[in-house]
């Protein structure tokens, strides 16, 4: 019935497990859930893909939110509506510090408010801060993959694409690496009670590139698709789930 389910996402109402893993991609959120026992797909309106299944005895949520904060934050309130209580954002990002290589996971400790739209729901100066559970989980549990991996401090940013405005100051403030959506995330999850985190795939190390507003993306210096990418991707999906059963567990130490 159309009332059992939530009325963007189209998830239902109640009912999903505890434990989520999202990302931006729908193709990204299936690959996901194939590492899933039982993976079973639960809906799929618009850009959100949503399964559920489990990792090793946890159940877990997968689900997709597409690019940009706007669009995720509807998903983030509408999985907390239906039981989610501890979310993982597994994405894409560049990097913005010297040594962070392609492929290299970040791990966030925080992230710059630049996202669009919490800046609507309460004032800026409120943070967008990490659990540090969930720090504390992505860290070992890259470590136990054997994924290269960083922590710092992430810039969520509403523009994918240079303009005009200058960009180097974050990048001198010793930002790890710039993304779309993952403030959005920890700011639903502060006001809510909840526990929330978020790994990265580095897709482009040269933040020079990445940060030059005369260096275009038509010019292919930017450029996702590789393997080694793909294999960060690999590592970081295992990475996200592992911490979700660490922090299930209670096993963050």
């Amino acid at each position: 019935m159309t009332q059992d389910l939530s009325p963007v996402t189209r998830v239902p109402r109640t009912g999903l497990p505890p434990y989520a893993v999202v990302v931006g991609d729908p193709a990204r959120a299936a690959a996901v859930a194939a590492l899933l026992d039982g993976a079973q797909e639960v809906s799929y309106h618009r850009e959100y893909r949503v399964f559920s299944g489990s990792w090793k005895g946890v159940p877990v949520t997968v689900a997709s939110h597409g690019v940009g904060a706007p669009g995720a934050i509807l998903l983030f309130q509408e999985l907390a509506d239906a039981g989610v209580r501890t979310f993982l954002r597994f994405g894409t990002a560049g990097a913005m510090k010297p040594g962070i290589g392609d492929g290299d996971l970040v791990i966030a400790e925080a992230a710059v408010r630049d996202d669009g739209v919490t800046q609507q729901l309460l004032p800026p100066e409120y943070p967008a801060v990490s659990a540090p559970e969930a720090v504390f989980a992505l860290q070992r549990a890259a470590r136990e993959v054997g994924a290269p991996h960083h922590r710092g401090i992430v810039w969520t940013r509403a523009a994918f694409q240079p303009g005009l405005i200058p960009l180097d100051a974050y990048e001198k403030a010793g930002l790890a690496a710039i993304e779309m959506e993952l403030s959005a995330l920890l700011v639903t999850a502060s006001l809510r009670g909840l526990v929330a985190g978020g790994v990265l795939v580095v897709d482009g190390a040269n933040a020079d590139e990445l940060l030059d507003e005369e260096a275009s993306f038509s010019t292919g210096a930017y450029d996702p698709h590789r393997e080694v990418v793909a294999q960060g991707v690999e590592r970081g999906s295992v990475v996200a789930l592992e911490a979700l059963r660490l922090l299930a567990e209670g096993d963050v130490a």
